[in-house]
């Protein structure tokens, strides 16, 4: 992000707060493993500041201050127990192959595996500024039509580049499994909501059923590298300061300024099926006109005049990356399923007492509510 930027943004930008209490770092441990590891703290005198980004609920992100370098570290949840979803390695590994190509993917700088420094792996990324809407825009932030379309075709033309990148030319042909992609999926999903249940939702568990009967032929075709978690909270957006203009032409729109600066939350990443990976987005994507009780979900500005909805986000899709979707109810479907059961293990870790999180006490409401929107999809097709 330039100067320019800066000035206008500056107030938007996501920032770091002080850590949350029970997900403090050992400040020596790390400050001894950056000079004796990396050449990022090279000064002895230098000091070791940590912040915490205080939103997300899978992996922790934290902001180093190390004199005047700042870096992003990045580490699973206390208590975690599902290990493949928060593997730093292979988050690292992606990274560090994809970066060099991909301008959205921040660069890593380096990685521990030691669990004897911060009682868990982590690693290092650079930071980069920008905005990032969650639920609500950040204050101080208008959204009117032109803008909320603008961030609508910005974000899915990003998933569309994604797919379209060359993973075995960047040496990431190991790095998944694309033949029966899809199954592995819709078993794996159903098999941590399993583990995970800390009450019965009968509406979740036809669900589950469902899919896995009514899997697409073209499920497992035009494998690409997904990211598996695309949504407005996973992307960095920079808003530059557009110049005046003249009202748009009659029957014209007035196009807003709107760019992706990063994409984050690269720990689902693969290679597997583009159209599931669509299908996350989806499930993440309410529309104005849906059922009120969903409204509470949005997972950002999908629901706000001038968004995209979901059949033309679909539409938008099938145009930039040349990939067609046999059934968008199904991969809604899937990816409302696999939210509901991502909830599902958080929710259970707070239920444990293995986080004390006050955002996650409701989320067992937003299980319940994901499944009944998933059922009503399967039944108005």
């Amino acid at each position: 992000m330039n100067d320019a930027e800066m000035t206008l943004t500056d107030g938007l930008l996501d920032r770091p707060r002080r850590v949350r209490e029970g997900e403090e770092l050992d400040l020596d441990a790390l400050a001894a493993w950056l000079r004796t590891e990396t050449r990022l703290l090279d000064d002895a005198a230098a000091s070791v500041e940590i912040l915490q980004f205080p939103s997300g609920y899978s992996n922790l992100t934290y902001m180093l201050r190390l004199g005047e370098t700042e870096v992003v570290l990045r580490r699973p949840p206390f208590g975690n127990t599902v290990k493949t979803g928060h593997d730093m390695s292979r988050e690292y590994s992606v990274l560090s192959k994809l970066a060099p190509v991909y301008a959205l993917a921040p660069k890593p700088l380096a990685s521990c595996e030691d669990e004897a420094v911060l009682g868990a792996p982590f690693y290092l990324m650079e930071r980069r500024r920008g905005i990032i809407i969650r639920r609500k825009p950040p204050r101080g932030m208008t959204i009117d039509e032109p803008t909320a379309r603008a961030l609508s075709l910005a974000l899915i033309d990003g998933l569309a580049e994604l797919h379209a990148i060359d993973w075995r030319g960047i040496g990431l042909g190991d790095f998944g499994r694309p033949e029966g992609y899809a199954r592995r999926q819709v078993e794996g999903w159903t098999r941590r909501w399993d583990r995970a249940k800390t009450d019965e939702v009968p509406k979740l568990d036809a669900v589950a059923k469902w899919l896995a009967e009514t899997l697409p032929a073209d499920a497992d075709a035009d494998p690409a590298l997904i990211h598996n978690d695309y949504k407005y909270d996973n992307v960095l957006l920079a808003l530059p300061e557009a110049e005046p203009e003249a009202e748009p032409e009659a029957g014209t729109q007035r196009e807003a300024p709107v760019r992706i600066n990063a994409v984050l939350d690269w720990e689902m990443a693969t290679i597997g099926s583009p159209r599931m990976d669509l299908g996350t987005t989806l499930g993440y994507w309410v529309e104005a006109g849906d059922d009120p009780r969903l409204q509470g979900l949005a997972f950002g500005p999908t629901n706000l005049p001038g968004s995209l909805t979901r059949a033309e986000l679909i539409e938008r899709y099938q145009e930039r990356s040349g990939i067609e979707l046999s059934s968008g109810v199904y991969y809604r479907v899937f990816g409302l399923f696999k939210i509901a059961a991502i909830v599902q293990q958080i929710y259970a870790r707070y239920r444990k007492g293995s986080t004390q999180d006050p955002r996650f006490a409701a989320l067992g409401y937003f299980v319940t509510m994901l499944a009944e929107v998933a059922a009503e999809a399967i039944e108005q097709g």
